[in-house]
């Protein structure tokens, strides 16, 4: 034997003994950070890193992957921003998967325009239109928030048993509004109350005393506000107490911000429903994030680490990231061993061992129908300047 051919077959057989060489993986973080929930937005992000740093510390990814996060902004509201930022992010950064988006209606288009033409893995922390259950995503998105359908029976739920049977109704122009807004007055009918008037609010507006004086003149004992707290939903608010059109007001996700009371005061009546949980997952994640000097509470922190966690062991799963999608359902359900909040490098071996993950996180995931979380929620209400939970809800 040649020594020329020698070192040629010594050097095929240390190839093929070598490991996979580690990789930095890419994964895209696209949220509202400018916009109608842009108080909200940081925290979320936060919690959706704090997975990947978890993944990435414990060198267990793969042959050894790191995972670096790479923010964009949805702007929430924008679909065409929205759409741009979603490019840059697979086109430039070289993203594999996304956490995101947040809101609906950017959700869809980039869903629309960028996941699917690029067979890119979504998996959003807080888009809850009932729209997005339909199943035209070729199986690459999923949600760790629950559908606004069950949301809008839950509030329906929340002001029959207040007592309340009468109401006005105001929601944002747009696909979560129009969505959570169908489903409430459709419940709260059927429930026996009575919706004075439904009208819809463009966010944006330096005014909107037009709207609040057409829902006054309707009447109602309270008044339904779905939208966001950054933008419409404050102005209507703001618009209804310095007129004295209303002073009491029922909301939905999109306004639980206590800037609301930091603006209006710790005396206002205001209460609602927003996805929650409690339990194991929610108490270890407490632990994790105040741990890493961040913040637990805030609305969709929980889903956004459970996204982010589901993307990872899913990669583990398939081995490839080009082919996580196929496995979210997998490690999101049972049969496998229950995985917590800390406890991804654990599941990680156990993927790499062959074996089964039931991935329980920090919002106690359960993945249903076309990949959407079953969900519970919180009633809460403010008292003296604090959300504070009144009861648990979940639908059925």
């Amino acid at each position: 034997m040649t020594s020329i051919l020698r070192a040629l077959l010594l050097g095929s057989a240390v190839a093929a003994a070598a490991p996979a060489m580690a990789e930095n993986l890419k994964i895209g973080i696209l949220f509202g950070f400018t916009g109608p929930i842009e108080s909200l937005t940081p925290p979320m992000a936060d919690g959706a890193e704090l997975a990947m740093k978890e993944v990435s510390d414990s060198h267990l990814l793969r042959g050894g992957d790191t995972v670096t996060a790479v923010r964009g902004d949805s702007t929430c509201t924008d679909a065409s921003a929205a759409t741009a930022a979603a490019e840059r992010l697979v086109t430039v950064d070289k993203i594999v998967a996304l956490v995101g988006a947040d809101c609906s209606g950017v959700t869809t288009a980039v869903l629309n325009n960028v996941a699917v033409p690029n067979n890119l893995l979504m998996i959003s922390p807080s888009a809850t239109s009932p729209a997005l259950a339909a199943d035209t995503d070729r199986g690459l998105f999923f949600r760790t928030a629950p559908s606004d359908a069950r949301q809008g029976e839950l509030l329906s739920k929340v002001l029959i048993d207040r007592g309340i049977k009468t109401a006005a109704v105001t929601y944002t122009n747009n696909d979560y509004g129009k969505g959570f807004a169908d489903s409430f007055v459709a419940a709260y009918k059927a429930a026996g109350g009575k919706a004075t008037l439904v009208i819809p609010h463009e966010d944006g507006k330096a005014d909107y005393s037009a709207e609040v004086s057409a829902l006054s003149v309707a009447g109602g004992e309270t008044l339904v506000v779905l939208g966001y707290a950054d933008q419409g939903g404050h102005g209507i608010i703001k618009a209804s107490l310095d007129s004295g059109a209303f002073d009491s007001f029922a909301v939905g996700d999109g306004m639980h911000s206590e800037k609301l009371t930091a603006d209006f005061g710790p005396g206002l009546k205001i209460f609602g429903t927003v996805p929650w949980t409690v339990g194991d997952g929610a108490t270890k994640f407490a632990a994790l994030a105040k741990a890493a000097g961040k913040k637990a509470d805030s609305s969709f922190v929980r889903e956004s680490y459970d996204a982010a966690a589901l993307i990872l062991l899913a990669i583990q799963k398939a081995g490839d990231p080009a082919k996580a999608a196929q496995h979210v359902m997998d490690v999101a359900n049972g049969p496998g061993e229950k995985i917590y909040p800390g406890e991804l490098a654990k599941a990680l071996k156990i993927l790499k061992d062959g074996g089964n993950v039931d991935y329980v996180g920090a919002s106690d995931v359960q993945m249903i129908g076309t990949g959407e979380s079953a969900g519970s929620y919180r009633e809460f209400e403010n008292k003296g300047g604090k959300f504070e939970t009144v009861r648990m809800l979940t639908a059925e």
